[in-house]
């Protein structure tokens, strides 16, 4: 009976390791436009809006680039006044949400710290809005 139970247990042990594997885009397209879009470009923010209050002045001269680990997620640095600070950021798999960590930064970043769905890729702007909110929060950064 043990034989049987270390089986199953491995068995599921091993489904389970296989099934949450990530899933990869099943359109290179989409990863090929992010890549040369997005991916290791500067953008700056040139529309921060938070329940009618305009935010933008705060986010004057800083710089994001979101650094490529892989077509899914990587390190995003943000530049202000010379200092450099490292977050993370990541994707899905269709490119609609856009995931911004921005841990020990000024407290202006804790805005921008969030799950984001892109509203429009219509680049050099990216305009974006809360992932799965309503709120009339809406970030728009432009690829310099």
């Amino acid at each position: 009976m043990r034989k049987y139970f270390s089986f199953f247990i491995l068995f599921f042990l091993t489904f389970d390791m296989y099934c949450n594997k990530p899933v990869s885009s099943s359109n290179p397209i989409l990863e090929q436009y992010f890549e040369t879009n997005v991916l290791n470009r500067n953008f700056t923010v040139s529309l921060a809006t938070d329940n009618g209050t305009n935010l933008t002045s705060n986010y004057s001269g800083e710089t994001f680039v979101l650094l490529k680990t892989d077509f899914y997620h990587g390190d995003l640095q943000a530049k202000k006044n010379g200092a450099v600070y490292t977050g993370a950021w990541s994707c899905n798999a269709d490119y609609s949400k856009l995931t911004i960590t921005l841990p020990n930064s000024p407290s202006e970043f804790i805005f921008l710290t969030r799950a984001w769905r892109f509203t429009s890729k219509d680049l050099p702007t990216m305009k974006l809005a809360p992932w799965g909110s309503a709120d009339p929060i809406a970030l728009n950064m432009t690829r310099q």
